[in-house]
């Protein structure tokens, strides 16, 4: 596209026009208030690509309108020329799912928008990540982290036999749920570690684990003691998961699957539901976390099982940001959250 000069008269009529609409946003409702903010920043940048593509004006007029709402709109910011960019790439990216946009997208500040713009280039990606920080209340810095761990690849990704043991909806959700593989990447650990010295660590970073996890996790115990006839048996990790409101049994394998473990899982996924499980709980549901797996070799052992069991690999990885730590729940505001939806 050949670049015209810019038509003063045009250019000016352009700029009163957004000027207008910066004024008349405000006058709605402060310019802080998010939803607010989007959508006017939604519209700055559908302005600036129809300016452009009618007026074929080239980049040069982001840098003029930049000076000019500057000057002219002393008292208000956010409309540097790099803000303005991001406003017009912010149309761009989203134009063909214009129906979504800014009622999804505005739920989320322009802080995290932007960091999804420049990491992510797939629309149905970027709303997955949209919507989970609206679930999950993710700052920016657990946002980042989240999709520098393709979380988006990784979700749902599983081997389980939970379409032929768990009704729908639970099933899909259940599905959902887990991811493959889990990263550990909080852990610090040497080659060979014993499952046990796993367990432990996972346990100390317990906050980062649930963050993993995902959201409706709710940790009870290590080690978790049931005592079934005469003997005691041990449970490596056990959950309760308040959006499938069932209990959930974490086996860690330091090793690749072998079929044994799911004969052992179903065990305790019957024990748990006998001594455990209450009338209003759905079934216990188990997930095996190996270092890795034979898909093949899993779907045989999981086929004939009537106990919902999911079968995922975990890596550890590099230590994440030491200051996540502070934007996570703690272990008291989870066993609130347990203790208040939960009833024996």
């Amino acid at each position: 596209m050949i670049e015209k000069t810019i038509n003063k008269a045009e250019y000016q009529k352009w700029l009163n026009l957004i000027k207008a609409q910066i004024h008349q946003t405000q006058i709605r409702t402060a310019l802080s208030v998010n939803n607010e903010l989007i959508n006017l920043y939604w519209n700055i940048g559908k302005s600036i690509v129809e300016q452009q593509e009618i007026k074929s004006w080239g980049n040069s007029v982001v840098e003029k309108l930049s000076i000019d709402l500057k000057n002219q709109l002393e008292n208000i910011t956010g409309f540097s020329r790099t803000n303005l960019f991001a406003m017009r790439q912010f149309y761009l990216f989203y134009k063909s799912k214009s129906e979504k946009v800014p009622q999804l997208v505005g739920q989320i500040p322009w802080g995290h928008n932007r960091l999804i713009l420049n990491k992510i280039k797939n629309v149905n990606q970027a709303f997955f990540y949209i919507q989970s920080t609206i679930e999950n209340g993710w700052s920016r810095n657990i946002l980042e982290m989240q999709i520098e761990n393709s979380l988006f690849e990784r979700q749902g990704k599983s081997v389980t036999n939970f379409l032929n043991t768990l009704p729908n909806p639970q099933s899909d959700l259940a599905k959902q749920t887990l991811k493959d593989p889990y990263i550990f990447d909080f852990l610090t650990l040497e080659k060979g570690v014993q499952e046990l010295e796993i367990e432990k660590q996972l346990v100390n970073h317990v906050t980062k684990f649930l963050l993993e996890l995902g959201k409706g996790f709710a940790f009870i115990g290590r080690q978790y003691e049931l005592q079934i006839g005469n003997k005691t048996r041990y449970l490596d990790l056990l959950f309760y998961h308040i959006r499938l409101k069932c209990f959930v049994v974490i086996e860690l394998k330091g090793g690749e699957f072998e079929p044994e473990f799911a004969g052992k899982m179903n065990y305790y996924l019957s024990a748990v539901d006998d001594i455990l499980k209450s009338e209003t709980d759905n079934p216990t549901i188990g997930i095996i976390m190996c270092k890795s797996k034979n898909k093949i070799d899993v779907e045989y052992s999981l086929r004939d099982f009537g106990k919902p069991i999911g079968v995922s690999d975990f890596k550890i990885t590099e230590l994440i940001p030491n200051d996540l730590k502070s934007e996570l729940p703690t272990v008291q505001q989870i066993e609130n959250e347990f203790l208040n939806n939960i009833t024996y």
